[in-house]
């Protein structure tokens, strides 16, 4: 593992550890891209397909930021997803609810495909359970499934009864879930370094330790690091909540978040098969979650406890080994050999944020956590919009945002205030 990288289960089991120079000349492109994590990667490899000359830029290394400290699980689950059917509705009329429910899925099959395209070597699995942590989340689970039957996925869905669920979760906590097979998971550090590499096998000119520090707008753009320069055509702001770039435009409408994320000692065989037999990635119904599963190698890792007030937990893994015990109390008192914690970057209506600062500076940010699926659809949407296909882009930026005034210290205690409501109201029903 890298000094460089934190001390996560993903940078301790990389494959293949990245070694891109510093930028350190003035280089001409067709497109510059700001940010190594999925966003950007992705991006990037997108318009290396269509022929185009990159350059990708990042701060730190390949994958560093939230790409490389998710739970690593591709679902269905788009964030803002009923905010965002209403809002479509003003273009697209009755089709919205139809292009809302393909978007879910869309992010399955690009990595899906890209992995196998470029034999990229990441863990996939597939299968995903969503438990009801409360007898009354079964109504949304049904309604979930009813919907998966009507739109033809019925072959991919189980609705399981809390009689059942043994044999799917060793844990006493939950009354039902729903499985869904179309879901997958996987090592999220291993598939964006994959993805670099096939972007650098295409031409792509990738920099780590790169950060920019200033865009010089204008009919070509110039974007200016500490020891060189891109000069392009057109710019991609992908660093979500890890910049501050394109101020004031930006300000007041991302905010971040700590997730934390943990991976215990290798179970033993019988261990792992007693909590989760089936291998499902798993997250609960709640708004604040707990999400986890099983790794390659049979530890459990699991995530939870999101602080939205954006400073980073004291002690991971102190704070997780409750809901850890509590969900499987035959892991009481098992070693946790890895803890970390990442910055996603929140939107308060949930809809990912993608527009202009200037008519060739463009930016992409904002999945509430769902970014691992949503990142690959924006990046497909970016990478047409910068090749002139602009319909999908041009529905997502006309979309209305909320934009907190202040600074972001008095946006975030707003969004702590509103999640305390929340798990307040979940703990009382």
């Amino acid at each position: 593992m890298s000094a460089l990288r934190c001390a996560s289960y993903y940078n301790a089991t990389i494959n293949q550890e990245s070694n891109y120079p510093t930028l350190e000349d003035d280089i001409r492109v067709d497109i510059v891209v700001i940010g190594g994590g999925f966003t950007g990667v992705a991006t990037a490899l997108e318009l290396a397909e269509k022929g185009y000359s990159v350059a990708l830029l990042e701060a730190n290394k390949i994958a560093w930021g939230a790409t490389g400290r998710n739970g690593g699980q591709v679902t269905g689950s788009l964030s803002g997803d009923v905010a965002m059917t209403k809002q479509l509705r003003r273009h697209l009329g009755n089709d919205a609810e139809d292009y809302v429910w393909n978007l879910r899925w869309r992010g399955h099959d690009i990595i899906k495909n890209r992995v196998e395209k470029y034999c990229i070597d990441c863990d996939l699995k597939f299968g995903h359970i969503q438990t009801a942590y409360q007898p009354n989340h079964m109504q949304d689970l049904n309604a979930m499934f009813e919907e998966a039957q009507r739109r033809g996925m019925g072959e991919y869905m189980t609705l399981v009864e809390a009689k059942d669920m043994g044999a799917y979760l060793g844990s006493p906590l939950y009354h039902g879930g729903l499985v869904n097979r179309r879901n997958m998971h996987l090592h999220s550090v291993n598939l964006c370094l994959g993805e670099a590499r096939a972007a650098e096998s295409l031409g792509v000119q990738l920099f780590e330790h790169s950060a920019v520090l200033d865009i010089q707008e204008g009919e070509r753009a110039k974007v200016m690091t500490a020891k060189g320069s891109v000069t392009a055509n057109s710019v991609l702001i992908a660093g979500n909540a890890y910049h501050k770039l394109g101020r004031p435009k930006l300000r007041g409408m991302l905010f971040s978040a700590s997730l934390g994320n943990c991976a215990t000692a290798k179970l033993p065989d019988e261990i792992a098969l007693q909590i989760n037999p089936q291998d499902l990635a798993v997250y609960d119904c709640r708004f604040v979650l707990d999400y986890y599963r099983l790794t390659a190698d049979k530890r459990l890792m699991f995530g939870g406890g999101t602080n939205y007030s954006g400073r980073d937990p004291k002690n991971v893994a102190a704070e997780l080994r409750p809901s850890i015990e509590r969900t499987f109390p035959q892991l009481k008192g098992v070693d946790i050999e890895f803890a970390w914690a990442g910055i996603a970057g929140i939107v308060i209506n949930r809809i990912p944020q993608l527009g202009k600062i200037s008519p060739n500076v463009f930016y992409c940010q904002g999945y509430s956590g769902h970014g691992v699926a949503t990142s690959h659809i924006m990046a497909e949407i970016m990478a047409k919009a910068i090749d002139g296909q602009l319909h999908e882009f041009d529905l997502f930026a006309a979309m209305r945002h909320i934009r907190i005034p202040l600074n972001e210290w008095f946006g975030n205690q707003a969004l702590a205030l509103g999640m305390l409501y929340y798990t307040l109201r979940e703990n009382w029903r």
